[in-house]
């Protein structure tokens, strides 16, 4: 989503209770745009007990691979051969090496008419196709890897934007995972639908059938802690549980980015509760704050604009990398609108689940 104003605050409380050490290298080094950044040698890189930052880069920023711009980053995901695959909100889908991430390939992407895509979130198959959502209906298509559409599946009707359903344009499918043993696709809604209690989100599920076909699921409701917070991604850990991003904006005060550990194991089935109000029956994803991005060490890092963190940016794509001394390694990237004053930011944590 190309992020619009919202209010909301950074809690001081939040950040006292998270700046607890974590184990974690140091190294010396310092970042401006087009570097990557590490913290000094008497700092630490604990964001919280659970989450550490090794480093970050802005190599990206700014940039252009073969007259595409290299930004408008959304989503993430790690291709079968170790490299990644970012996915920009204009249609461009990059390849890029895992360790510079230097763009390798750009592919565009259009709807069947031939329309650009308001494209969020990805998933990389098994069998290397790319499962991929637009905000614009909203829609998840099934992609070859050099663009061509494959398949497309079905949306419940009240997930789609007014006036067909009761959801609010660019405000739908942002973030896309695929749970353990590939079975169930999981698709996370931004924000509420009309008729739903605000902040209260769903998040709807899909079956894999024959084909490689996806027929339609249940479906989760997930509460945001702020009202005004959405939800820009979910990733599934290898236990089935979900990393879930959790962001807002402040003009003149910046963004609120926090990463969550949610489990919909045992929530109730929302796909046939009209309004979702927070009526006594239905369980709700239950969930885990791991950090505040805003708690994180800043390892140079500058920002273009005011934030309570100069680390932080509109961070909306997600993804894990590998596993590490019992933790997972988790990528993070920010979307920069195309805006001189936001920056493509990769982040590199380490995540305790």
């Amino acid at each position: 989503m190309r992020l619009r104003t919202v209010l909301t605050t950074v809690t001081a409380a939040l950040a006292a209770a998270t700046c607890l050490t974590a184990a974690g290298p140091a190294s010396a080094g310092s970042a401006s745009a087009g570097s990557a950044g590490s913290a000094n040698s008497s700092g630490s890189h604990a964001c919280s007990p659970a989450v550490s930052l090794d480093r970050f880069s802005d190599a990206l920023d700014k940039t252009t691979y073969q007259g595409t711009f290299v930004g408008n980053l959304s989503a993430l995901a790690v291709d079968r051969d170790g490299s990644l695959a970012a996915l920009s909100d204009r249609s461009s889908l990059f390849d890029l090496n895992a360790k510079t991430p230097a763009p390798k390939k750009v592919v565009q992407l259009a709807d069947e008419n031939g329309a650009a895509l308001d494209s969020e979130g990805l998933v990389i198959d098994r069998d290397g196709t790319r499962l991929i959502t637009s905000e614009t209906e909203p829609s998840i298509r099934r992609y070859s890897r050099d663009g061509k559409i494959l398949d497309r599946l079905p949306v419940p009707s009240s997930l789609l934007v007014a006036p067909a359903g009761r959801a609010t344009s660019n405000q739908t499918f942002e973030g896309l995972t695929l749970l353990p043993g590939g079975r169930t696709l999981l698709a996370s809604m931004e924000y509420a639908l009309a008729g739903d209690s605000t902040g209260i989100v769903r998040f709807q599920t899909w079956n894999r059938t024959e084909g490689d076909h996806f027929t339609l699921g249940a479906q989760y409701a997930y509460r945001t802690d702020d009202a005004i917070l959405g939800v820009p991604e979910v990733q599934a850990t290898p236990d089935g549980r979900l990393l879930v991003l959790e962001r807002g904006f402040t003009a003149g005060v910046g963004n609120t980015v926090r990463l969550y550990l949610a489990d919909p194991r045992r929530a109730t089935d929302t796909s046939g509760i009209e309004n979702l109000t927070g009526q006594a029956g239905v369980r709700l994803i239950k969930k885990t704050l791991l950090t505040d991005i805003a708690t994180c060490p800043t390892l140079g890092a500058t920002a273009k604009q005011p934030q309570p963190n100069p680390l932080l940016d509109n961070i909306e794509g997600m993804t894990i990398t590998g596993r590490e001394k019992g933790r997972l390694k988790v990528l993070l990237v920010s979307d920069d609108n195309q805006n001189a004053v936001q920056t493509t930011r990769f982040y590199y944590l380490r995540v305790r689940v």
